[in-house]
Order: structure tokens, then C-alpha cells, then sequence
């Protein structure tokens, strides 16, 4: 099994953003751990059984830096406007974002540190609109 980590929330954000990310946007929380070698964290699935994403509490406090996103992409439309409606049922609203995500029908919200988190109607690689490489040169050093 992968981990995506470290998402370190401030020591004051980290329940709200666990909450977030599982009854927000609807990740399956796998496990919590408490005072584990001196951490505070949760691990949620993401869709592939071997791929995690891990947040831990930060001791201190983080700076949030205004380039952080973290983007989830969706497999389908239907996937990608539910766990919106569950934002925005929640008043959570979105955030004014880069014009790539304008430009391929994502949405931005924020997290409760601040940091941009990106819902794409889209897999990278798999159903990307036409517009995602519309603008700018795109290389594809792995092909």
C-alpha cells in the first residue's frame, strides 16, 4: 500500500480537516492513530485499494503556501458533483482558482488550513477535456 503524505494540518485544524476530507468529499477513513510515536493522524482510501492519503497533526503551526493544492480527481461527473453538493450543503463554498481548472470544469474549495484542494470532473490521462492542453507547451517525458 502507497501513502500521498505529509498534509500536516495545524494542531487546531486537524479534526476539522479529517472531517473534511471524510464526510466532505467522501473518502473512506482506514484508520486513526493517536500519540503513535508522538503523531496524531488519519488515513483515508483513495480509489485504488493501494493508495492512501495520510494526514498527520502538526505539533506547530504550518504556514499554508498559496501554491499548495492538493487535487482530487473524479472518474465521472456524477462522482465529481456529489461530493460538491456535500461541500456546499456543508457551506462550504468555492474559491476563486487557477484558469486551468476554470479552463477544464474543476472547482476549488479550501480546507479548513487554507490550503486549495481541487475537484476535477476528470482523470488525469484517462477522460481529460480537450481544453486541459489548450494553452502553454505540454510535454510528456514518460510516453
Amino acid at each position: 500500500m502507497h501513502r500521498l503524505y505529509p498534509l500536516r494540518p495545524s494542531l487546531l485544524e486537524f479534526r476539522g480537516g479529517s472531517a473534511l476530507y471524510r464526510d466532505l468529499v467522501g473518502l473512506p477513513l482506514y484508520e486513526t492513530f493517536g500519540e503513535s510515536y508522538g503523531s496524531n493522524g488519519a488515513i483515508f482510501g483513495l480509489p485504488s485499494w493501494n493508495l492512501t492519503l495520510e494526514i498527520v497533526e502538526a505539533v506547530d503551526e504550518v504556514a499554508v503556501d498559496h501554491h499548495e493544492q492538493l487535487c482530487l480527481y473524479f472518474p465521472d461527473n456524477q462522482a465529481h458533483q456529489a461530493a460538491m453538493a456535500r461541500l456546499r450543503t456543508a457551506g462550504v463554498e468555492p474559491v476563486e482558482q487557477h484558469p486551468y481548472w476554470e479552463a477544464t470544469g474543476a472547482v476549488t474549495f479550501r480546507d479548513p488550513d487554507g490550503r486549495e484542494v481541487v475537484f476535477a470532473p476528470f482523470v488525469y490521462g484517462v477522460n481529460e477535456p480537450a481544453d486541459s492542453s489548450a494553452s502553454g507547451i505540454h510535454e510528456f517525458p514518460s510516453s
